[in-house]
């Protein structure tokens, strides 16, 4: 009988860490993007995740904030990055890396819907 309690014991024991760990992935996350953005141009995806949002959020807002910047024609600074895409290796990529002032004239230009992404826009306009 002890064994079979032991053994419920360490496995609530390892989903208890498990969960800490996730969490604190995503707060570290959060933190190395907003001293990633403050330094220099980043991708729309670091923008939204330095703001702190879940994971939806982030893909959500920033595929949107991707759409509009098409629109009005804002154009980050380009950047070829090898990476791999659908299992080949070093494909070659282009990127964009926006400013925050750049972020902010897309975040002025979008018109969200969902609460979520409301909250994200006046997050990037307030933060440039």
């Amino acid at each position: 009988m002890a064994s079979v309690s032991a053994r419920r014991n360490a496995a609530v024991l390892r989903a208890r860490g498990r969960a800490t760990r996730a969490v604190t992935s995503e707060r570290r996350a959060a933190a190395q993007a907003a001293r990633r953005v403050r330094t220099g141009p980043r991708s729309l995806v670091t923008h939204v995740i330095a703001l702190g949002v879940d994971r939806d959020t982030v893909k959500g807002a920033s595929n949107a904030l991707r759409k509009v910047a098409k629109e009005i024609g804002m154009r980050g600074r380009r950047a070829r990055i090898r990476r791999t895409f659908d299992g080949v290796k070093n494909r070659v990529g282009n990127v964009y890396r926006y400013t925050r002032a750049q972020v902010a004239a897309i975040a002025e230009a979008y018109k969200p819907r969902k609460a979520e992404y409301k909250a994200v826009r006046a997050a990037l306009i307030a933060a440039a």
